[in-house]
């Protein structure tokens, strides 16, 4: 094999989104959804911080709550999203530090593990 088909091999092996580290375009694209889904976040959460301020049954006012609760955590991960993309680290394993592919960021924007990692995780 001579070296231009070489890297040829190589580009068509690294080239699709599940095999290579996320790129610079591919991280705007995802940190813009990310902000849109922050601002919904926020927003979601004022109405449900005024629902609970209203005087809610007990009932509806446990449940309320506990959306309160649910949507501050779905915030503050969002937030540690953004701020692992500020830092550079986006993209990167919190475990082994290896790329997590583009696909998985795709469907999962706030995925911190790759899928091994994430695997082990879970098994725990």
């Amino acid at each position: 094999m001579t070296t231009n088909e070489t890297m040829t091999t190589n580009e068509t092996t690294t080239a699709g989104d599940d095999f290579t580290a996320i790129s610079e375009p591919q991280t705007r694209l995802i940190r813009t959804e990310l902000e849109e889904q922050l601002q919904w976040r926020e927003v979601q959460l004022r109405d449900l911080r005024a629902a609970v301020d209203s005087g809610e049954q007990d009932t509806a006012r446990l449940a309320l709550l506990a959306d309160v609760a649910a949507t501050e955590r779905a915030v503050t991960e969002v937030r540690r999203t953004l701020e692992r993309m500020e830092e550079g680290h986006y993209g990167r394993c919190a475990d082994c530090a290896a790329a997590i592919p583009f696909g998985r960021l795709k469907i999962r924007p706030l995925a911190r593990y790759c899928i091994v990692c994430q695997r082990r995780h879970e098994a725990r």
